[in-house]
């Protein structure tokens, strides 16, 4: 049995979130177990966002089942892991933040994904002109750079996490931006993504893009709004009068 280069790939980007992800668990065992439930969760709303978005779209075709194993979706998994996270983390009565290492691992992971998909040749764009951006698929059509695109957005994204990060520019909210970042990213590149249109020009993962960067517009805002309260109340006298050194 000959393991694609798919595969290993999807595995090397596991193994690497494992390995970051060990490092910061020595300071919590608990850590432990949120991380395993991200990963579950990752790969339950992988497929049930691919289900819904596309895979029904096989329902009765030879290869139905085929399909249906291979299938997955980013979005989904985001979405996944991110609500198993909460979940674990309420279970095991962790209350720290644990987006911001999120946030670092997803762009490395899914990074390592997509050039999987690049060399297996799946993820395409659509066909465009023989310009130099474009990529030849098997059959020789050229076709817009989709996977590379997508690599570029995460490598940037990685930039940037690192640099708010070193910076400690808004603690916390890392995961939460790239939900919106890759989100609307997702929502403008989907028009020129190879994916079954189911209304019009639109697929069914606009809808999920769409879903996945307003949950972390949300989720960014609830944040937001809960730090602004801690804070005020930090900044209280016991009498309820401000602090004198509040500008």
């Amino acid at each position: 049995m000959t393991i694609s280069p798919y595969t290993w790939l999807l595995l090397a980007g596991v193994l690497v979130s494992f390995v970051f992800w060990k490092r910061r668990a020595r300071r919590d065992r608990r850590l432990v177990f949120i991380y395993g439930a991200a990963l579950v969760g990752a790969f339950f709303g992988a497929k049930v966002v691919y289900l819904l978005a596309e895979g029904w779209l096989h329902l009765g075709a030879p290869d139905m089942w085929l399909q249906f194993a291979a299938g997955k979706s980013i979005l989904g998994a985001l979405l996944g892991g991110y609500i198993f996270v909460e979940l674990a983390k309420r279970h095991v009565g962790y209350e720290r933040t644990t987006g911001d290492d999120f946030a670092l691992i997803a762009p490395i992971s899914i990074g390592l994904g997509r050039v999987g998909c690049l060399l297996h040749g799946c993820c395409l764009g659509v066909t465009c002109r023989s310009e130099w951006y474009a990529l030849k698929d098997s059959e020789r059509v050229p076709r817009w750079p989709a996977v590379p695109v997508e690599l570029a957005f995460n490598a940037l994204a990685l930039v940037l996490f690192l640099f708010l990060r070193r910076q400690k520019l808004l603690p916390g909210q890392h995961f939460h931006l790239y939900l919106i970042g890759y989100g609307l990213f997702r929502v403008a590149h989907e028009f020129v993504r190879a994916t079954p249109r189911v209304l019009g020009p639109f697929s069914g993962y606009h809808l999920a893009a769409l879903a996945v960067a307003l949950f972390g517009a949300i989720c960014f805002a609830r944040r937001q709004d809960h730090s602004g309260f801690m804070t005020t109340k930090n900044n209280e006298r016991p009498e309820g009068r401000p602090s004198p050194n509040l500008a």
